[in-house]
């Protein structure tokens, strides 16, 4: 039986009404996938840059933490630094009041001799040579010829060594220095310092820790003193 137009149009629209839903879903589908994928794309973007970001402000962070400590660490040496050179400039100071006040030894005769004659017996008990040369400064002559006549007998007693001491007149001591001599073995190679000065500086170096000590207190980061 022949369809008639009416329902071959029925059937048209029918099936046009089935194609656009079916294109409508696949539509609406498409949509709702390619919205997922923009979303999970656009998450995943989102948290690779909060992930760099927050890496990029972490190694600031670390950055700035490290800054803080190389200027505390230079602060701090600065500041220690500071403190040695204070302690350095008093410790100076005060060795060179005492060298002026070696300067008051040589005005009391009496003292100033015995002192001679004990440097000049060290000298040559520290040479133990047959032959030395003492020399002193010029205003000293006198003192130090008697301190070698009293040193001699000290001396060969001792050592049981006899010992000819020649006073060097040609070369001599400063005479601004504090006095004191120099003892020399013949041929001059040897040579025993027992000015003022020197045993001043010599015992300031082997006395630097006690007077460290005495001056700014023990100190913590050392057990012992050398």
């Amino acid at each position: 039986m022949a369809l008639s137009d009416v329902d071959v149009q029925k059937q048209i629209k029918h099936m046009m009404a089935f194609i656009e839903q079916e294109a409508n879903e696949k539509a609406e589908e498409i949509d709702a996938k390619a919205e997922e994928e923009f979303n999970i794309e656009k998450g995943r973007l989102v948290q690779t840059q909060r992930l760099k970001i927050m890496e990029y402000y972490e190694k600031k962070e670390k950055q700035i933490e490290q800054q803080k400590k190389i200027q505390m660490s230079t602060m701090r040496n600065q500041a220690r630094l500071k403190v040695l050179r204070a302690r350095n400039d008093l410790i100076s100071e005060l060795l060179n009041d005492a060298k002026l006040r070696l300067s008051r030894i040589v005005t009391d005769p009496k003292f100033y001799q015995g002192l001679l004659d004990k440097l000049v017996l060290q000298g040559l008990l520290r040479l133990l040579e047959p032959v030395v040369i003492v020399r002193c400064r010029p205003q000293d002559h006198l003192l130090v010829e008697a301190a070698v006549q009293r040193a001699i007998p000290q001396y060969t007693s001792v050592s049981h060594r006899c010992v000819e001491v020649q006073i060097d007149k040609e070369v001599q001591l400063a005479a601004d220095t504090t006095g004191g001599v120099e003892v020399y073995s013949s041929d001059q190679r040897i040579m025993v310092s027992n000015t003022l000065e020197s045993r001043l500086d010599l015992l300031s170096q082997q006395k630097m820790p006690e007077i460290r000590k005495a001056l700014f207190g023990a100190n913590a980061n050392r057990k012992f003193f050398v």
